[in-house]
């Protein structure tokens, strides 16, 4: 399993998401909004959306996770090595290494020719606040915080439990992740269907986020970034956000680059303000996204190394 887990790394690093791919992510996020949408049309109260809220989060990763299972099962019963290739392939659909380092670079690239227009495009691909008047420094943030976050539960998260758990529970990991960001949002429509989703979220993010805060400062350290400031800011603001995960990656960062994330950004037109990441010593600038994507591939190799290491101690064996 360990060298399935690597190999599945090494694939994604390669190739990416290739378009129009049958996604198992596609297909549970259609899951949830076929299952949302059914449950919205019997519940008429808060708590009974609440407690369809609990069923929704329930059904998806059980499905995910059962899915994954049988699906190895069974291609594994057909020919082992047909089993070992679907592992490799499903492990693979869940990690975004190379996506974050792609999205970044869609926003860099149009920004390098002073291009905002097409650089606020590219980041409302990836970010849900809004960006249509966004300037410069608030575009370089806004991907710098997105990459970031997403170090976690796009990369070291999926690799935390495709080591213990293999396919199913990589998949159940992704199942909750895209309930998070398709249902589990403090607004007035999904307040309580998606209560029990955002809580899932939360407790299986919370090991990940913090290795993760950690693999950056090591990161930082290896790469010749401020890694003591980074242990600094991380260990200052890393539960400065309302969710007890999201700030570990962001703060990590922040330090490690001596800038400033966090502040006013606009959701569907409402503002919000965010804590303050970081103290700023430096001005964001353009290459701060390029920083940042070398980090985040040095911290997802980190944590690939660390993940195959205590595997390999725990099972005696780098096959099991």
């Amino acid at each position: 399993m360990s060298m399935n887990v690597v190999a599945a790394y090494i694939l994604d690093l390669i190739i990416g998401d290739p378009q129009g791919y049958p996604h198992p992510v596609r297909l549970i996020g259609k899951l949830i909004s076929f299952i949302e949408r059914n449950l919205r049309k019997i519940t008429k109260t808060g708590r009974q959306e609440r407690i369809a809220g609990y069923f929704l989060c329930a059904i998806v990763v059980f499905t995910s996770y059962i899915s994954g299972y049988f699906i190895i099962y069974m291609l594994k019963e057909v020919n082992v090595y047909l089993g070992k290739i679907s592992e490799v392939l499903l492990i693979y659909t869940c990690l975004a290494t190379n996506d974050l380092a792609k999205s970044a670079n869609k926003v860099y690239e149009p920004l390098k020719r002073n291009d905002l227009v097409e650089a606020r495009k590219m980041l409302s691909f990836i970010v849900s606040r809004d960006t249509e008047n966004l300037d410069l420094g608030d575009i370089i943030r806004g991907t710098v915080e997105t990459v970031a976050e997403n170090i976690s539960d796009g990369i070291i998260a999926p690799l935390f439990y495709a080591f213990i758990g293999g396919v199913p529970l990589a998949l159940a990991y992704k199942a909750s992740s895209t309930l998070d960001s398709m249902v589990g949002y403090r607004n007035e429509k999904y307040e309580d269907i998606g209560y029990a989703s955002a809580k899932l979220d939360d407790v299986l993010n919370f090991i990940p986020s913090r290795i993760t805060g950690l693999l950056i400062v090591a990161s930082s350290f290896l790469l010749g970034y401020d890694y003591k400031n980074s242990f600094y800011i991380l260990k200052r603001d890393r539960l400065k956000h309302e969710s007890p995960n999201s700030a570990h990656g962001e703060a990590a960062i922040a330090g490690a680059l001596g800038v400033k994330l966090g502040g006013l950004n606009y959701y569907f037109g409402k503002p919000e303000l965010k804590p303050k990441l970081g103290d700023g010593k430096e001005t964001l600038k353009l290459d701060h996204i390029k920083d940042t994507v070398r980090i985040m591939y040095m911290t997802s190799f980190l944590g690939l190394i660390l993940f195959f290491a205590f595997k390999t101690i725990l099972t005696g064996g780098i096959y099991r």
